[in-house]
């Protein structure tokens, strides 16, 4: 038999959702009415479809009333909270585009993503951990202190004209988000009728950004048909119903909680379950336990922290039946734990990234627990990919390449750089992933390096080369390379390799006091090693490989 490529096609019967999301969630709320919707417990918050629809549309009118249009930008800086979930289907439903904002970002990162994308409104937390947003916000844009609500006017962000905040509080120059949540009229129900009917399932809906490979952060842009379609097929290989109960402690800004948890939800009529602002293992072991989950979605470090919880043979998880692990690679013991010790017997690996909305690879429920480890399972309903050599031709089984994925969850391109755009989608719509991946005779594909030099810790992705940018702004730094070094309990921490300047010294910790409150902390190199060079090529190339090798040896991590 002649070995096949490796080009595998989705083909289903069933067809992908036509609809823009607004629409789509009146539709599930009408056959669902009475159906939990959504669970906050910290927030004493239990909707049914009927009342989350409701709630959704009254912030819809409120976020046009105030003057906002169709396509215009409006940024969300918090943590998991239900406000959260109102922003998301309610800018979808008012035409308005949702700009993700990671809750760990810090000043430079909140400039410079609100003005990338010229947001005309930014909703934020007061506060969460030791992020004070309201004192960063006003750092960032110091008019907001003496400033109407609404009537902002930012020298560096004159697009900015709106800043609501959660909470009941008041904060000079700042709307309450309270005050976005009034009965709407009838006209403007009309208005919000009339721009739904006008809208299309290709329409831009949100921007989550990706760490750039060369700095600055670029901004994924998304439709509703691109994560609509992901969330309902994703809930489709987890076999959700109305009657599952999704568990929910992965953070909403980034597509896991909000296309693989939210829509994969709403999308099949089924609950989403918020254990908490942030993870904390015992509230979702509680969480899990008292609201009788059926589903639980997590990184493998959740999942570890779980089972390794003191009292976690006190939790009855016995409802517990499938769930999502994804972000990074699992290990198998782990996978063999959750399935035995937490019921997970139906739990699934997804595989994607932001740009494709995001999931292109899912194990199925019934898939041999093996495969579940050691693969990322089969290409997803109605997707394309291909793997390809270094010259673009398609490789056989088995034989190693870059991931292409093509199809509707591929994005529209990167907001505002058509250049950056052309280098990852080429002409034929093909998306370069910069994974590398092999794909077996059965279609069960397995990610077996990085083209890109990314580093996966906990889930979060770190793009090097943003954080050489930023250290190489540091008086002392000459030059600086970063590499992922093993870890036992994030899977990759970073390492920061430092030339200093000529007759500089400086300590570890004065490097990363220079990084806290400017980027986020996950993004802190965890190691700091000064060196006198950088192992290079003839031809005067980094070799980074060799420079991770380096790092981990010296510091005790190699092997």
């Amino acid at each position: 038999m002649q070995p096949l490529p490796s080009y595998v096609h989705g083909a289903h019967d069933v067809p992908l959702i036509g609809d823009t999301i607004g629409d789509f969630l009146t539709n599930i709320a009408a056959r669902h009415a009475d159906n939990d919707a959504l669970v906050v417990p910290h927030q004493d918050v239990r909707w049914t479809y009927r009342e989350f629809n409701e709630r959704v549309t009254r912030l819809a009118a409120g976020l046009l009333a105030l003057g906002l249009e169709p396509g215009d930008r409006v940024g969300i800086w918090s943590q998991n909270c239900a406000e959260w979930v109102l922003v998301q289907f309610a800018t979808a439903r008012a035409g308005l585009i949702m700009v993700n904002i990671n809750p760990a970002y810090r000043r430079s990162e909140l400039e410079y993503v609100l003005g990338k994308v010229q947001c005309s409104a930014l909703i934020l937390s007061p506060v969460f951990k030791t992020s004070d947003y309201i004192g960063m916000v006003q750092d960032v844009v110091p008019e907001v202190r003496d400033a109407a609500p609404s009537q902002l006017r930012s020298e560096k962000l004159p697009q900015l004209r709106h800043v609501i905040r959660l909470g009941s509080e008041r904060t000079p120059g700042m709307l309450s988000f309270g005050d976005l949540m009034v009965e709407p009229s009838a006209d403007q129900l009309a208005q919000l009728a009339s721009l739904g009917a006008a809208l299309q399932f290709d329409d831009p809906v949100n921007i989550q950004f990706t760490s750039g490979t060369t700095g600055s952060p670029k901004g994924a842009t998304l439709t509703h048909h691109n994560i609509l379609n992901n969330g309902f097929f994703i809930g489709e290989a987890m076999k959700l119903t109305h009657i599952d109960r999704l568990c929910i402690p992965v953070p909403l800004y980034h597509c896991f909680g909000m296309v693989l948890g939210n829509l994969a939800c709403v999308t099949h009529g089924a609950t989403m379950v918020f254990p908490g602002e942030g993870f904390e293992p015992k509230s979702v072991l509680e969480t899990v336990q008292a609201e009788r989950c059926t589903g639980l979605h997590g990184v493998p470090t959740m999942f570890i922290a779980l089972l390794d919880h003191p009292d976690f043979a006190q939790y009855d998880l016995s409802t517990l039946r499938t769930g999502i692990m994804a972000g990074s690679p699992c290990p198998a013991e782990v996978m063999s734990r959750v399935i035995e010790r937490m019921h997970l017997s139906e739990i699934t690996i997804a595989y994607g990234m932001t740009e494709t909305s995001p999931v292109s690879f899912q194990s199925s429920t019934d898939d041999p627990v093996h495969l579940r480890v050691s693969t990322i399972g089969r290409v997803h309903p109605h997707l394309e990919v291909k793997i390809v050599d270094a010259d673009g031709r398609i490789v056989l089984r088995g034989v190693k390449g870059e991931l292409l994925t093509r199809g509707y969850s591929v994005m529209l391109g990167y907001w505002g750089d058509e250049e950056k755009t052309r280098e990852t989608i080429d002409a034929a719509r093909w998306m370069h992933t910069g994974d590398l991946a092999v794909i077996d005779e059965n279609g069960f594909a397995t990610i077996v390096g990085r083209a890109k030099d990314m580093v996966i810790r906990g889930g979060e992705n770190i793009y090097p080369r943003e954080i050489e940018e930023f250290l190489y702004k540091h008086p002392k730094v000459l030059d600086v390379q970063c590499v992922g070094v093993p870890d036992a309990k994030f899977g990759e921490e970073l390492c920061a390799c430092i030339i200093l300047r000529p007759g500089m010294e400086a300590e570890a910790e004065e490097i990363r006091e220079f990084c806290k409150g400017q980027i986020a902390h996950y993004k802190i190199p965890r190691h700091i090693r000064f060196v006198t060079q950088f192992p290079m090529t003839v031809t005067g190339k980094i070799q980074k490989y060799l420079l991770r090798e380096q790092a981990a040896t010296d510091l005790g991590l190699a092997g």
